[in-house]
């Protein structure tokens, strides 16, 4: 998968985005924790160049901090004299980060831009996104303009209608990877951006590309009820004095969901305060810990998804920065019986004949009154279940689906009447 952007590779240090000071200060750090190294070691552990490097090694070796041991081939075997490992540990004091080389704002930003995904889908191409999804005509022409908008999107409606499912699967859409950069440099301060747990690396090689970016899939980074504010600001660790990025920075040029919204630890009107400038303008604003205020860009399809009521959770001014709003309502007869027959045609789950209607019966009687998309999956569960307590055979017949529905929807009085 080919990224839809290439940085290149700076070729010599005058190519360089961020100050051969900070070059020095992460070749010092870590050349002390890996004591004897080469020339070409440190270049690949800190993604630069031999070339780049060089001049700030002969820089190193005039003032005695690098004493040269040998050579290995063409290469500079080298460690640390005493002088340079009392640098170094100075150096430790204001920053432990000694990984790969940070870029800088402007040049991160400049490619945030420059990676804006932008899709073309149809119908026929959004039946494919979600294939294993039971989804009306009328659903897939709304989410597929809102796709196409790669802006925000509300899906609202009552639970187990397919929310999650579908905002899980929206990233489909994309067929092309992006490159994230290791880290950002802002004030002379480290800001790790790549994160190994929330971006997908793919295995693209460009000798020409500058290593100090990672080439990934599109993130899908998605929160719960564990998002608080201090998931949205920097966050610096005390001991290593580097800071890593916000989710919202670590989801720019994918999707960034919030599932649930409305019953997070962080309040929806807190955090609607706090992206509607974003939402609207593209760009967010971060502090360093000293105050310092700098922008970023938020390109990214957010998406919030609520089984509440959205005019209880936001005001006009922001509901209409959400240009795409989409109802998920319940789901009809039809439906209903689509999404049980895939599931038992799936698991390869024997049936009789009348079983999907006595389920869909027991489902519009002993549940809300509606029929939910989530009824049949989540009952054949507890029937599975009930079948392996039970030691028979999993069959899905009319008596053991009403012995699964006492147990789903706890309410015997209305499942013994079926």
């Amino acid at each position: 998968m080919k990224p839809s952007y290439l940085p290149a590779a700076p070729g010599d240090i005058s190519k360089l985005d961020i100050s051969e000071g900070l070059v020095i200060d992460l070749m010092m750090r870590r050349a002390a924790l890996d004591r004897t190294m080469t020339l070409g070691e440190l270049s690949r552990k800190l993604k630069l160049a031999s070339s780049v490097l060089y001049p700030m090694f002969q820089q190193m070796r005039k003032l005695q901090y690098i004493e040269v041991t040998g050579m290995l081939g063409d290469d500079y075997v080298f460690n640390l004299t005493t002088a340079g490992r009392s640098f170094a540990h100075d150096r430790f004091q204001m920053c432990q980060y000694a990984g790969p080389a940070p870029v800088s704002l402007n040049v991160y930003t400049q490619a945030v831009r420059k990676q804006h995904a932008r899709i073309t889908v149809n119908r026929q191409r959004m039946k494919e996104v979600l294939s294993d999804l039971v989804i009306t005509d009328e659903m897939l022409d709304q989410l597929g303009p809102a796709v196409v908008s790669q802006s925000s999107l509300f899906i609202y409606g009552p639970s187990g209608n397919g929310k999650t499912s579908v905002m899980e699967r929206l990233h489909r859409v994309y067929g092309d990877a992006i490159v994230v950069p290791y880290a950002i440099e802002v004030d002379n301060q480290i800001i790790v951006v790549y994160d190994p747990a929330l971006h997908q690396r793919v295995d693209y090689e460009e000798p020409r590309m500058d290593q100090r970016w990672v080439v990934c899939r599109r993130p899908y980074i998605v929160v719960g009820g564990e998002l608080e504010p201090s998931m949205l600001e920097l966050k610096l660790d005390q001991t290593s004095k580097v800071y890593a990025a916000p989710v919202q920075m670590k989801s720019n040029n994918g999707i960034f969901a919030i599932d649930d919204f409305g019953r997070q630890i962080i309040s929806p009107t807190y955090l609607l305060n706090r992206w509607i400038v974003p939402l609207d303008r593209k760009v967010d604003y971060l502090s360093l810990s000293y105050g310092l205020k700098f922008q970023i860009p938020f390109e990214m399809m957010v998406i919030f998804s609520t089984n509440l009521d959205p005019t209880d959770l936001a005001d006009d001014a922001f509901l209409r920065r959400i240009q795409n709003k989409i109802y998920a309502e319940p789901v009809s007869a039809p439906v209903f019986d689509e999404i049980f027959l895939r599931i038992l045609q799936a698991k390869g789950i024997p049936h009789e004949e009348d079983a999907l209607f006595h389920l869909r019966q027991l489902c519009e009687h002993s549940g809300t009154g509606e029929l939910r998309a989530c009824y049949p999956g989540d009952i054949l569960r507890v029937l599975e279940s009930v079948t392996i307590y039970e030691e028979k055979p999993l069959v899905v017949t009319k008596e053991n689906i009403s012995r699964a529905g006492q147990i789903y929807f706890a309410r015997t009085e209305a499942v013994a009447v079926l």
